[in-house]
């Protein structure tokens, strides 16, 4: 492909990979915008594109266990899942000779999964056994609940003492029942470079980590960050910066009230949240005050974020716990620099975490092949031997509490993640504490106020500090009332 063509379709990409994360309706947009753009390229690139676009849209399939057990179908859209039953299906078969499987999992392109799976559901047919549903995706699948989805409670229920109740719930529907498997907690904590404090600031590692350790309060935070930026003295450095494409703070901040803007599956939805409103008020006076800046491209999970954290431009930042393979995929450069830790609380005593992103894999009523779709899927997802696998393969923080606190798992020093932080990933779940991990509810109106949040209310408090934050949560308001 011509590189001008592949330079504007890689910038409108990432434009809508970072609105696919706020809102479906955004997402699209971006993907006509890019179209668009695609046409105004010349005759020559764009018959180049299209016929390298064609030999990338292979849809990948791959069949693993026993071809002479019981065959499943799964769907997703991330190959890597698909090569996570592929290896659970060979441990399955050898632990029960008398009910093997053969699992064919077939890897779509994120929307065309979706959509052809809610179709499926929707016309009674053509459905797989076994699917991926991402989490903003999961209030469409949910709606018809026992209709179209296998509930998972009697195949969860040995895991379930040990599982987080708050990623469990976030696959719940509105009649209680549990009707997708996690894969992650995706517990928020906080991500601190050690190394660039340590020289800025002309103190050892260890006595960085010491300060990072006392904190407790956004209050003690932003001390440390002001600490942090009187030393390093660079109007060009900051200490952390703030998203206007992304939502994770104001999850956190609800969190630790144990706000739900949702309004949960009997609603209203309230946005008018002193929870959201604390944190906003946090993040204007830190882009006042030069102790923050607006992430680059709306959020630190994009190319310009990774760089921006390369550069050293923020020391600072909070994310969920999968953002650890963005490191080591994307910032391997980083290793032994970054420490881990809970995230400051409002008020000592809240919770101080809350599960951001995943997947629910759920079983469909069109399998043929039920019971024994579920059973695999509750293993495959919460057994030690399927958590084991998540945690060395996709780098994700498991729903089984029992595993952290396991020193063969939690501390193995051959695992990519242990040997990148300073400190053991576990340890800071450990400290944290399951109880102490909130959730904020994905229900229909979610899409809603994820967009608009990310579309205008983020960029006109924190693009202009000093906009009324009462009167963008109005208008939030507003916009989400005509929705619901």
């Amino acid at each position: 492909m011509k590189k001008k063509l592949l330079g504007v379709l890689l910038s409108t990409a990432m434009v809508a990979t970072m609105l696919a994360g706020c809102g479906g309706g955004a997402a699209a947009g971006a993907a006509d915008a890019a179209a668009d753009t695609a046409e105004e390229a010349t005759e020559e690139v764009a018959e180049d594109a299209t016929e390298e676009a064609a030999a990338e849209e292979e849809i990948p399939v791959s069949t693993f266990g026993d071809a002479s057990g019981t065959h499943l179908e799964m769907w997703t859209f991330v190959e890597l899942h698909g090569q996570h039953y592929g290896k659970m299906a060979e441990i399955w078969n050898e632990q029960n000779p008398d009910e093997k499987i053969e699992i064919t999992c077939t890897t779509y392109p994120y929307s065309d999964m979706h959509t052809k799976l809610l179709t499926s559901l929707e016309a009674g047919t053509g459905a797989p056994d076994i699917c991926d549903v991402e989490v903003g995706q999961f209030p469409n699948v949910v709606a018809g609940m026992d209709q179209w989805l296998v509930p998972l409670d009697d195949f969860a229920a040995d895991y379930m003492p040990t599982m987080v109740p708050a990623r469990m719930q976030t696959y719940q529907g509105e009649d209680g029942h549990y009707y997708g498997a996690p894969y992650h907690v995706g517990a928020t904590a906080m991500y601190y470079n050690v190394a660039a404090m340590a020289e800025a600031m002309g103190i050892s590692n260890d006595e960085v980590i010491a300060k990072i350790d006392s904190v407790v309060t956004w209050e003690d935070y932003q001390a440390l960050g002001e600490e942090y930026k009187a030393a390093i003295a660079d109007d060009s450095k900051y200490w952390t910066s703030v998203d206007t494409g992304g939502t994770d703070w104001l999850w956190l901040a609800m969190a630790e009230y144990g706000d739900d803007w949702t309004g949960g599956f009997e609603g209203p939805a309230n946005c008018q949240l002193d929870s959201v409103k604390n944190m906003l008020s946090l993040q204007q006076d830190w882009l006042k005050s030069g102790l923050a800046q607006i992430s680059p491209d709306g959020h630190v999970d994009l190319e310009a974020g990774f760089q921006n954290i390369l550069d050293h431009n923020i020391v600072s930042f909070p994310k969920a716990l999968w953002y650890m393979s963005r490191f080591t995929n994307y910032m391997p450069e980083e290793k032994g620099n970054w420490y881990i830790a809970k995230c400051p609380v409002f008020e000592a005593g809240q919770k101080c975490s809350v599960g951001i992103g995943g997947t629910g894999t759920v079983v469909t009523q069109q399998s043929a092949n039920k019971d024994l779709a579920a059973k695999f899927l509750c293993w495959a997802k919460m057994s030690d031997e399927g958590e084991q696998n998540i945690w060395d393969t996709l780098g994700f923080d498991v729903c089984n509490t029992a595993m952290w606190t396991q020193d063969s798992f939690a501390h193995d020093d051959n695992n990519q993640f242990n040997q990148f932080f300073i400190n053991y990933p576990y340890d800071v779940l450990n400290d944290i504490g399951m109880d102490n991990i909130g959730k904020i509810s994905v229900v229909a109106i979610s899409p809603t106020i994820n967009e608009y949040v990310c579309t205008t209310t983020l960029n006109e408090v924190l693009e202009d500090p000093e906009y009324s934050i009462d009167d963008a949560l109005q208008e939030l308001q507003d916009a989400v009332d005509m929705e619901q």
